[in-house]
């Protein structure tokens, strides 16, 4: 670790900045001064119980979550779960049964080589001394949501996207989905959607970031 250390310097995964010790994954400056939601962050969207979230998607909290969909970053998953963890033990902890994640395509994973959502999904399962089940697959590769524009834009593009794995497994459950970032809300709303179609009682969500109202 380090000889790692000395290779890789660990940095902090929302300001980037140097860390002299790498089991700290957040530097003392970015634990104070983070853009933390009020009231967790708690939104109601279409078909979806509750959404929580511990932080605004701005800044330097937007430019990490960047880093860790699109440049690699993969190991930042430990340095969210823990805050993502906490924000759903404080709201919707006894409320769902299945803890899961909002799938990207195989064409999406092909090109990224991992599905962010997934492994924060199971970094955060890892805090709460729970498993993480696939319960959906993106069956449509759609353009990225970031770009697509409206909110009723970014609803058509993901209309249809995805389909239940094994409806046996939601039925009559409540499903937490994970998911790395929450903008509009379309998204979560199909999954939700879907699951609610296959049977689900509930649907929930927690993310690390979601925008402001």
């Amino acid at each position: 670790m380090i000889l790692l250390d000395l290779l890789y310097p660990p940095r902090c995964a929302f300001c980037h900045k140097f860390v002299k010790d790498g089991s700290v994954r957040i530097c003392c400056s970015c634990e104070a001064q983070l853009p933390f939601t009020k009231d967790y962050g708690k939104q109601i969207i279409e078909f979806v119980t509750q959404c929580v979230a511990p932080l605004y998607y701005e800044k330097d909290v937007r430019d990490s979550l960047r880093r860790y969909k699109f440049d690699g970053c993969t190991g930042y998953a430990k340095a969210y779960a823990p805050l993502v963890a906490d924000c759903i033990r404080q709201t919707i902890s006894d409320k769902f049964d299945v803890l899961s994640w909002v799938p990207v395509s195989r064409k999406r994973l092909r090109e990224r080589g991992y599905d962010q959502s997934e492994l924060l999904a199971k970094a955060v399962a890892k805090e709460m001394n729970l498993k993480a089940e696939p319960v959906l697959r993106k069956i449509r590769n759609t353009q990225p949501q970031s770009g697509t524009g409206s909110a009723e834009k970014r609803r058509a593009n993901i209309a249809g996207a995805y389909s239940v794995l094994k409806p046996e497994l939601v039925q009559g459950r409540s499903i937490l989905l994970i998911d790395d970032i929450v903008t509009t809300g379309s998204t979560v709303r199909e999954c939700a959607k879907t699951l609610g179609l296959a049977g689900a009682d509930a649907v929930y969500c927690a993310a690390v970031a979601r925008a402001r109202d």
